[in-house]
């Protein structure tokens, strides 16, 4: 079995995956029909040659006008269905999305619209596809913390639906201290905690993010090489980072793919992880991060599996399903390597 055929049979679990940014052209456009919304592009090519971003806020001026088109239920659970169907091509068993509630509650769309519209297609995805996952509700860090709580309050009725708390958009000037107490409540609430930090922001933002935030896992994570000490103590606890290949390159966080330190994280015992952060913005899904990887990296089958092996140890599953997808992944390896 040659490598391509072997990244695109291998069981994949992605855990750094914002719902909305999986918004492809075609549909954006298909959208904006339907909901009578004005794009400032005549066409998909045209947005698609719009994603030339610089830094981070180029990518998320465009990322929010795009989500504009998103309006009714409907609307978030062609979104969600559309991505699980990738997810089908791409041999991801299990996934945990991100979704930016305020994003849409800023603009006059309901929280339970939102939140009905994914939930019910993430069901459909378990029911139909026999993918498993987890939902995370993101506040968008550009924002205040009063509208953080504000948000916090609108998803306690729905806490069978969501299983942990984020933090994303802008990282630069917003530190994670700045949400210390939001993520405390949560906490208390019986939610876990993520946060996207050392992306374009400092090593402090990690260490911040361990110790005020309490995060089981870190999105990103790629500056934690500034700190050696940290990079060890990441090691030897199995924090996790989720790492997202095509989004770092495309936002200039590494100028190639071979200046990435993803493989260097792994061979430091680093619980590193492949996701496409946002798939439709930044030119690729599962299959395609992995393969921009190896295509860059010299890396073993087992490798490449151990991206797969530390996301499933990384993810909020419990033991038992845990079992279940680690022995898919050594299944598929005995028989690929055989």
């Amino acid at each position: 079995m040659n490598q391509t055929t072997f990244i695109q049979q291998l069981p994949k679990v992605e855990l750094h995956l914002h719902i909305e940014g999986t918004l492809e052209p075609e549909m954006m456009f298909e959208l904006a029909q339907r909901n009578q919304i004005a794009l400032p592009f005549n066409t998909p090519e045209a947005v698609r040659s719009a994603y030339q971003f610089s830094n981070l806020q180029s990518f998320l001026d465009i990322y929010y006008q795009g989500a504009r088109v998103l309006i009714h239920e409907q609307d978030f659970y062609d979104l969600t269905w559309a991505y699980l169907l990738r997810c089908q091509a791409d041999n991801v068993i299990h996934t945990e999305i991100f979704f930016d509630p305020q994003t849409h509650t800023e603009r006059g769309i309901a929280f339970d619209t939102v939140l009905n519209g994914i939930d019910r297609a993430l069901r459909d995805g378990r029911e139909q596809l026999g993918i498993s996952s987890h939902l995370i509700m993101c506040f968008l860090r550009h924002l205040d913390e009063d509208s953080a709580f504000d948000t916090l309050r609108m998803a306690l009725p729905h806490k069978d639906k969501i299983v942990a708390v984020g933090l994303d958009s802008s990282e630069l000037g917003h530190p994670p201290e700045k949400f210390e107490r939001v993520f405390q409540e949560a906490i208390g609430h019986g939610f876990l905690t993520v946060a996207h930090a050392g992306e374009e922001g400092p090593v402090e933002n990690i260490h911040n993010s361990l110790e005020l935030l309490s995060i089981s896992r870190i999105d990103h994570g790629v500056r934690c090489v500034d700190d050696s000490a940290l990079v060890e103590r990441l090691a030897q606890r199995r924090v996790p980072l989720t790492v997202c290949p095509l989004s770092n390159t495309k936002l200039k966080v590494f100028d190639h793919m071979d200046r990435h330190n993803i493989v260097e994280l792994l061979r430091r015992n680093v619980c590193v992880t492949i996701n496409s952060d946002d798939p439709a913005y930044f030119g690729g899904y599962m299959t395609d991060n992995f393969q921009a990887v190896a295509n860059s990296h010299a890396l073993t089958p087992q490798e490449l599996a151990q991206f797969t092996l530390n996301a499933i140890e990384a993810s909020f599953i419990d033991d038992a399903h845990k079992q279940r997808l680690t022995r898919q992944v050594q299944d598929f390896m005995h028989q690929a390597l055989a």
